[in-house]
């Protein structure tokens, strides 16, 4: 049980939203013996999951490859759009080394403030070259499908080695 201040940092929302909630039916409360509210985790997260969405994200690594990462934003609408998700993209660029990317921050937060209901990918490579794991954790801590349209064969220790060399170059 935790405290109306403690839900609304959990929901991202105003103490007067979460007493609305509660009036219109949204939420329920449980009053303590000085007649505070206290919260159940479970159905924060259980209402917070209501509301959730797809995120679609795409990237590219330079502006020249713009026209690259139009192509991503098609494929994504399309796939989420024929599977019936109501969906955000997000678009970023910049390098797969580069972890201050708007747009990758604006995903983890999302994901961290349980707002996402799965993750679509083109590749896995469009998240990040190296700890793209870290955010698939994420996913699985806070119960996120992950969809990965193009599911490459399973790459060798050298290709992989090679890909992630010339990335760094």
């Amino acid at each position: 049980m935790i405290s109306i201040k403690e839900a609304s940092k959990l929901l991202g929302v105003t103490t007067k939203t979460l007493r609305l909630w509660e009036k219109e039916g949204k939420l329920t409360s449980f009053r303590t013996e000085g007649g505070h509210r206290r919260y159940k985790t479970e159905d924060l997260l259980k209402s917070k999951k209501e509301d959730s969405i797809t995120i679609a994200y795409a990237r590219v690594s330079t502006n020249g490859q713009k026209e690259d990462l139009e192509r991503q934003v098609q494929l994504l609408e399309l796939y989420c759009t024929s599977k019936g998700f109501q969906f955000e993209i997000i678009k970023d660029l910049g390098s797969g080394l580069n972890y201050k990317k708007k747009g990758l921050i604006r995903l983890v937060k999302l994901i961290c403030s349980n707002h996402v209901d799965r993750l679509v990918l083109t590749n896995k490579d469009r998240l990040l070259r190296f700890g793209s794991e870290l955010i698939f954790t994420l996913c699985e801590i806070f119960s996120i499908e992950i969809c990965i349209i193009n599911k490459s064969e399973e790459s060798t220790f050298e290709e992989d080695l090679t890909n992630d060399v010339l990335e760094i170059i």
